[in-house]
């Protein structure tokens, strides 16, 4: 069982600045490292607060540099808002500047607001992220790459640095669309999947789905595809700290909905308002739905997750809204002196017996 952080760099406000939403996004990769987790995940958005991350391989690029063992992936790269050529040409040179520790995650985005200001029109977005997909392993496996597409026209090329991993860093795909998630197991990629903010049901859900893509693609979810799970999850005997992690989670969430359903609202055109939904869960219901309590409580709950959905790789938030940097970095080493430690090993257990 891995696990990673997933930072997605949020400001909640003019309160935190973005030079130390940035410095925060380092630290915690560096703490995570030390305290043993397998990867450190980064978003890209764009224009507004919602996440200070344009780039996850500019990220991975500085944060090659000041760690030396953990994996480092983008969570995701929008790939309609690239140019094929500059693509693979940063990859290749972030994966040799990571020594081979570049894990590629890829999606076609869904932020409007973004595309518009990329001059991408979003309904085109599946379509080029499709012939993404067609180049990116030839790109990054051949010496001569073309490409001649609806989207995306590339004449004979060659990327100058190559990818240090062989044939080439790790392909994670992220989608709500079943046909996309399809290919990738087709094709032999990892999945990356979530919950959002869900419970016990919606986890069983999601096994559900993926078990019948991984069926409809002539595969078995267990054995033949990697996939990893994007959890929100917290360990505190403090119940005021439960509630600020869980705070900035409903934040997360209502900015995202905000914008993915044209209903963002800003008095100066770049801080989001946090305005309340009518669907926003409440404490009580998140810490049902979530693993969120005491180290016990969040082992347990955990574990349950586990045995219903079988990933191969959990990744956890961390970075979210204004949270206290100092009492995260505490919850990173609480991770990784006690949470993984008897995770995995419950975990071998259970496979032990299903052997």
């Amino acid at each position: 069982m891995e696990f990673g952080v997933f930072i997605l760099a949020q400001q909640r406000g003019y309160h935190q600045s973005s030079q130390q939403v940035i410095q925060n996004s380092i630290e915690q990769t560096v703490v995570a490292e030390q305290a043993g987790f397998n990867t450190a995940w980064y978003a890209e958005h764009h224009f507004n607060n919602y996440s200070l991350s344009p780039s996850p391989l500019m990220m991975i690029a500085h944060m090659a540099a000041k760690t030396q063992r953990i994996r480092l992936g983008s969570a995701v790269c929008i790939l309609p808002l690239y140019h094929p050529a500059r693509f693979l040409a940063e990859v290749g040179f972030v994966d040799t500047v990571s020594n081979g520790r570049l894990e590629l995650g890829i999606g076609s985005g869904y932020q409007e607001f973004e595309f518009e200001r990329f001059g991408v029109k979003i309904e085109d977005s599946g379509a080029i992220y499709n012939e993404f997909l067609d180049i990116i392993p030839k790109g990054l496996t051949q010496k001569i790459v073309e490409y001649d597409g609806k989207f995306l026209k590339l004449p004979p090329s060659s990327i100058a640095v190559r990818p240090v991993q062989d044939p080439m860093p790790p392909l994670w795909i992220t989608s709500g669309n079943p046909v996309t998630l399809g290919r990738g197991v087709r094709e032999g990629h990892n999945l990356f999947v979530t919950a959002l903010l869900n419970g016990t049901d919606a986890i069983v859900s999601l096994r559900e789905r993926l078990d019948k893509v991984a069926a409809d693609n002539n595969a078995d979810l267990d054995e033949d595809v990697k996939f990893g799970f994007l959890r929100c999850a917290f360990a505190s005997d403090k119940q005021s700290e439960i509630d600020a992690y869980l705070d900035n989670a409903r934040f997360q969430r209502r900015i995202s909905e905000s914008l993915k359903f044209r209903r963002a609202q800003s008095d100066d055109g770049y801080m989001v308002k946090e305005v309340p939904s009518p669907t926003d869960p409440s404490f009580e219901q998140l810490r049902k739905n979530l693993p969120v309590g005491s180290v016990n409580q969040v082992i347990d709950k955990m574990l349950e997750e586990i045995s219903i959905l079988r990933p191969k790789h959990i990744a956890l938030q961390t970075q979210l809204g204004d949270f206290d940097q100092k009492t995260m970095l505490r919850q990173i080493e609480l991770w990784g002196e006690k949470i993984i430690p008897a995770i995995r090993k419950e975990v071998e257990s259970m496979n032990a017996v299903a052997a």
